[in-house]
């Protein structure tokens, strides 16, 4: 009886050996299933193929480690600063560069803390919000100034003008470049400074020679004539770029001094048009306006110069017998800037696609198909020119001036160039 009690257990302790040993194999196989095994070495016993495959484990994990920490030493000498915060904005590692730029000296590696407490940047924190919420990458350019450690420090803190660009990475982290464009701002203000010396310069000497062409034209006769009165238009249109150049040089630096005061669109529109109609009368162009009656602005007096600009570009690009039209709207009040918005639209060939980016620079001239047509009476003896390229930046920097915008467009319909501008209007215009 106990010889069979022995056996009946050594059998039950067999079977719970044999369940247990099935039961771990299968827990191997279902590992060995999480690797990429190599099909070749499938007859390999299960330990050694898991030691195998740990092994290779490791040396992945080595050489993501050594990679990672090559990317961290190349961006540690890069020209652009780069941060990397997690989901709750909290700064995960930053470079050189990001160091020096956001004053971050003491930020040390492995410290965890909320970029707000060491960087005080409205601009930077939402931008790192905007690009987690909207899952694409974001670009935004403001002036920064560096923190100062006392008050003696502060006389020599610059301020800093920085382009960062947020990218969204896995786990609601997000990776920021930071440009420094302080350099190039600079350059382009050391740049607009010379040539607006040079436009100053040159406006007597310029003046000098226009009165010396005209008295050449009193005194020469044909065919001698012919070529002191080709050279008119091109003085001419010298000392119109020397005028706009000083004219946008002036609104530069004196953009923040407005002299506001209450101006009606549609009247001014009028009186902009009465001023060119002459030489719309010249290619029978008419204007028609739509939309509401009284739009009153709080706008300085050089808006004239907006639509001027404006109204003179469109009847010189329009083709004869057209129709500018001016249409004007008032923007939705649940908007948070009331605004109104005027279209200037004409029926000429329009802007290509290469010149819209750069239609608002300086100096910029388009397409050749628009360009300034001569006058039927002169066109054998003018040459057909092109503008200073100065027009529609003056434009622009009038607008800026005033908390607008401007942008270029083709309409649809006509095919023509349409320029909107957008401008805050009082509340009065709201009041119904």
């Amino acid at each position: 009886m106990a010889v069979l009690e022995f056996f009946l257990g050594l059998t039950i302790g067999i079977g719970l050996w044999l369940w247990q040993y099935t039961r771990f194999q299968h827990k191997l196989l279902n590992l060995l299933r999480t690797f990429q095994t190599d099909s070749s070495e499938v007859s390999l016993a299960i330990i050694p193929r898991l030691r195998r495959e740990v092994a290779l484990q490791q040396q992945q994990q080595q050489q993501q480690q050594l990679e990672l920490q090559t990317y961290k030493e190349l961006l540690n000498v890069a020209p652009l600063g780069y941060l990397q915060v997690d989901e709750e904005n909290q700064l995960l590692w930053c470079n050189a560069q990001a160091r020096q730029l956001l004053g971050l000296q003491k930020w040390e590696p492995g410290q965890v803390r909320l970029l707000l407490e060491l960087v005080r940047s409205y601009e930077l924190d939402q931008l790192i919000e905007q690009t987690r919420e909207r899952q694409q990458p974001v670009v935004r350019e403001w002036i920064f100034h560096p923190p100062y450690a006392d008050a003696a420090a502060m006389v020599g803190v610059q301020a800093l003008t920085l382009q960062a660009s947020g990218w969204p990475l896995p786990e609601a982290q997000v990776a920021v470049f930071i440009e420094n464009r302080q350099p190039l701002v600079e350059l382009s203000q050391v740049r607009d400074r010379w040539v607006s010396d040079l436009a100053h310069e040159l406006r007597t000497p310029l003046t000098s020679i226009r009165l010396v062409v005209e008295t050449l034209q009193d005194q020469l006769e044909s065919p001698m004539r012919r070529w002191v009165d080709r050279l008119v238009p091109e003085v001419d249109r010298l000392i119109n770029l020397v005028q706009n150049w000083l004219e946008l040089s002036q609104m530069e630096a004196s953009s923040k001094q407005l002299n506001c005061q209450p101006i009606e669109v549609r009247l001014l529109i009028h009186s902009v048009w009465q001023t060119l109609e002459p030489l719309a009368v010249q290619k029978h162009l008419s204007l028609a306006y739509l939309g509401p009656e009284a739009v009153w602005l709080e706008a300085d007096l050089r808006l004239y110069r907006v639509f001027f600009n404006l109204l003179d570009n469109s009847i010189k690009y329009s083709p004869p017998e057209g129709t500018i039209r001016v249409v004007v709207n008032l923007l939705p009040s649940d908007q948070a800037a009331k605004q109104v918005q005027i279209n200037i639209i004409d029926s000429g060939s329009g802007f290509s696609n290469s010149d819209l980016p750069h239609v608002f620079e300086r100096l910029y001239r388009g397409d050749p198909a628009r360009v300034r047509q001569p006058n039927a009476s002169n066109s054998s003896s003018s040459p057909v020119t092109t503008g200073s390229g100065l027009g529609l930046a003056i434009v622009r920097q009038i607008v800026l001036a005033h908390g607008g915008s401007v942008r270029a467009m083709n309409h649809p319909d006509t095919g023509g160039a349409w320029l909107q501008v957008e401008l805050p209007v009082t509340m009065a215009n709201f009041s119904n």
